[in-house]
């Protein structure tokens, strides 16, 4: 919503502003100029990335739209949720998640979760090391150096999704000047006109620079950077989890672990030490 707002805003200030300044929209209408702007930026983002990048451009444009996935709430029940495995594991040793984590969506314990059980990328990752530590993974250190790969790796793919769109934003400008360049032979092939026809046409082919300009630094580069936010806000979740893993396998009790993940998180996101107490005071007994 927010990016909406902005995007707003940009159209407002510079449509606004120009007109307020006693220009005319009809100059501005040249579709032509969009569509070899546009068309030319589109072609040279599938050319410029793989598959991969491709098929996910979708998903980071409506990750940047939404924001943030996750909140203060959806942190408050990841924490209790590892208290709860943890607390489990503890008294009752690691065979007794084993039957949670081999089915974790038949079980009852991550189901009392409902943000996190629908999270399918992370509830793969908090079994798939909590099943690595019931198969005797006990040195916190190895473990901590194979999420870092993990995390890593997943910080990467994203990373080649904003790098797509802002190498995008950066070509806008430099294809405006190629279609204000082709205004401008087109202008040229109509030398013979009058001004006022010659006006018209070396108005719409300075349009292009504009165009391109306006396209890459009021929407698509601000899109990225935002994109890249919301990538790294989205990340603390999987750093929260990492961060409780650890502290568990290094042998701290559960609710010290859990403080432990509470310490990574941001402090917009990041629930009190009673607000957590609360929470895992309310929990159902194991």
């Amino acid at each position: 919503m927010l990016v909406i707002v902005g995007w707003i805003i940009v159209m407002v200030c510079v449509i606004g502003g120009y007109m307020a300044m006693g220009g005319k929209l009809g100059p501005l209408w040249q579709p032509f100029e969009l569509v070899i702007i546009g068309g030319a930026g589109v072609g040279a983002f599938i050319v410029a990335n793989p598959k991969f990048v491709l098929a996910k451009a979708g998903y980071a444009f409506k990750a940047s739209m939404r924001g943030p996935k996750y909140n203060k709430e959806d942190y408050l029940e990841l924490l209790s949720l590892m208290y709860a495995v943890f607390k489990l594991a503890k008294t009752k040793g690691m065979l007794a998640i084993e039957s949670h984590i081999e089915r974790p969506e038949e079980s009852d314990l991550f189901k009392a979760f409902p943000k996190f059980s629908s999270d399918h990328h992370a509830l793969e990752f908090f079994c798939d090391y909590l099943r690595m530590m019931t198969l005797g993974t006990e040195n916190a250190h190895e473990l901590a150096d194979l999420i870092d790969e993990e995390l890593e790796t997943h910080h990467a793919e994203e990373a080649q999704l904003v790098t797509a769109y802002q190498t995008m934003g950066d070509g806008f400008p430099a294809l405006g000047i190629v279609a204000a360049v082709l205004g401008v032979i087109k202008t040229m092939s109509s030398i013979t006109e009058p001004p006022e026809v010659l006006g018209k046409l070396i108005g719409g082919a300075l349009v292009g620079t504009f165009l391109g300009i306006f396209l890459a630094y009021g929407f698509v580069s601000p899109l990225a950077v935002n994109m890249n936010n919301v990538f790294e806000a989205d990340s603390k979740y999987m750093t929260c989890i990492k961060a409780g893993l650890l502290a568990h396998v290094a042998g701290y009790a559960p609710a010290v672990s859990i403080e432990f993940a509470r310490k990574v998180l941001m402090s917009k996101d990041r629930p009190s030490f009673f607000e957590v107490e609360e929470a895992v005071a309310a929990l159902p007994n194991i």
